[in-house]
């Protein structure tokens, strides 16, 4: 490529950033990084009535803990800055009145009131109200005015917008690294306002100018995007400016294949469609994170990744260097990505499974907290060892690990009636006492004593070892029974071994009794 790459990621502080807009940042970052250029983060804030307060910094955040850095953006700074568009307002009137002055936008004086009632009209004779070439005759616009007339009621202080003048009997065409070639209509297009009431730019004025002053060469973003790009080619055509390339994506759909993916879906399927957790005003989590779920961010990004784009090989498991160094804009798809929370569970255990205990200890801490369980630094680092093949995520830890901490009330029953014989109760109250008297308790010791005992007196493991993992932790399932023995200690160990025979004497003896 002759030119330097630069894209952007350009999303609008209206609400939290989704893994939809996560996935498009990715992208741009990997496409960026792939090809040794920037990448930049601008945030479009001239939506102020739908700004939601506090989602600038979320979007900052998310991007963070993804470890997708931008080269330029707020708080970062550049050679092409501001990076906010509300501070770059006065950039761009001097656009708009240029496209005015070359015949391709046009000042709309119409009223709420009367842009109401020519839309009940043509609700009325049964069609759908657009803004365009057919109807703007007849509205309350610049077009056919004189130049006096018109400065009359600029002067007056009339209230206005600010439309491209579309005209009808042409086509616009662009070229796209995903759709390819794609052409519209511009007898289906609408005359889209570029300049509102209150001065500010409209996102179609302001990307495109901004993308033009930020030396953008390469446009990576959503599908719902490709309707408006028309209008976008149409102003760098008027503007005689060259256009960048455009990558369209293709969206992420629901887990069931039907629909895009939506923020309301994390409640409906029980699962985050957010990087972190978003609270509202009052402090209330309103929508729940993949960072809180326990999920890796490694992870998380590696899983979006496979959303829309296929590096064409068989490997799924890819750092983001290798993320990098594999990507390309030709192997990303047409179709839309069915998100499936499975192989994102997939995904994290993978990580968590090849984590160092050490590492995936100071994540976990918090959720130990959470319920109220307070490991030590070492401790923690074991329990981690032990579990992390056995969960999905950091957040199932605390409730995998309970019973180190209390013993589950409800026990496997049903095996001990199958397991448990009356005989074999001295010989595992002696290897109880046995592994009590250790001057060093640690797993290998256990095990060595425990098996040891049992190869010597001729005894079956299998009717053995689970009672001892019953006893202990309630159930089969879990890590290795000795590791268990060592992390409860002395002491957890006499007791719940001791408990545990008599609560299965009573269960043998009211087996018997139904016999």
């Amino acid at each position: 490529m002759s030119k330097k790459v630069r894209v952007r990621f350009a999303p609008s502080p209206t609400g939290p950033l989704n893994v939809g807009g996560l996935r498009t940042a990715l992208y741009d970052y990997l496409f960026a990084k792939k090809h040794g250029g920037d990448f930049v983060l601008r945030i479009e804030d001239t939506d102020r009535a739908r700004e939601v307060e506090g989602t600038e910094q979320y979007i900052i955040d998310a991007l963070a803990w993804a470890g997708i850095s931008p080269d330029e953006g707020p708080g970062i700074g550049g050679e092409y800055g501001p990076y906010k568009q509300s501070e770059r307002l006065d950039i761009y009137s001097g656009y708009t009145q240029q496209l005015i002055e070359l015949d391709k936008a046009y000042y709309a004086f119409d009223t709420s009131e009367e842009l109401d009632a020519v839309r009940a009209k043509a609700e009325a004779d049964g069609g759908s109200f657009k803004y365009n070439h057919a109807i703007r005759g007849e509205m309350n616009t610049s077009i056919g005015m004189s130049a006096d007339e018109l400065k009359t009621k600029l002067d007056g202080g009339a209230s206005y917008t600010v439309r491209l003048k579309i005209e009808a009997g042409s086509t616009i065409s662009f070229d796209d690294t995903v759709r390819e070639h794609v052409t519209f209509s511009t007898d289906e297009m609408d005359d889209k306002i570029i300049m509102k009431g209150d001065g500010m730019p409209t996102y179609h004025l302001a990307n495109i100018v901004d993308d033009y002053l930020m030396k953008i060469t390469h446009v990576i973003r959503g599908e719902e995007w490709l309707s408006s790009t028309p209008h976008h080619v149409f102003m760098y055509d008027a503007l005689g400016w060259e256009k960048p390339i455009f990558s369209h994506l293709p969206l992420i759909l629901k887990p069931v294949g039907k629909g895009k993916l939506s923020k309301r879906d994390s409640a409906q399927f029980g699962f985050p469609v957010f990087p972190l957790d978003w609270a509202n005003a009052q402090g209330e989590i309103e929508f729940d994170g993949f960072r809180e779920a326990g999920y890796m961010p490694e992870a998380i990004i590696n899983f979006l990744s496979f959303l829309g784009w296929n590096p064409g090989t068989e490997q799924e498991i890819f750092s983001l260097p290798e993320l990098v160094e594999a990507f390309s804009l030709d192997k990303i798809g047409k179709s839309g990505a069915r998100f499936d929370i499975d192989k994102a569970k997939w995904f994290n255990q993978q990580y968590l499974i090849a984590s160092a205990n050490e590492d995936l200890a100071k994540v976990a801490k918090g959720f130990f907290a959470d319920a109220s369980y307070d490991p030590t630094d070492a401790e923690l680092v074991t329990i981690c060892g032990l579990f992390k093949e056995r969960i999905t995520n950091l957040k199932d830890l605390p409730a995998a690990a309970q019973f180190l901490y209390e013993m589950p009330a409800d026990i496997d029953e049903k095996t001990i009636r199958k397991r448990y014989k009356a005989e074999n109760k001295a010989h595992v109250e002696t290897m109880v006492d046995n592994i009590l008297a250790l001057d060093t308790f640690e797993a290998s010791a256990i095990e060595s004593t425990i098996k040891g005992y049992i190869g010597e007196h001729e005894l079956n493991f299998g009717q053995i070892l689970p009672v001892f993992r019953i006893a202990l932790s309630g159930t089969l399932k879990g890590p290795d029974i000795f590791e268990i023995i060592a992390m409860l200690g002395k002491d957890v160990t006499k007791t719940r071994m001791a408990e545990g025979l008599v609560r299965f004497d009573a269960i043998l003896a009211a087996k018997l009794a139904q016999q």
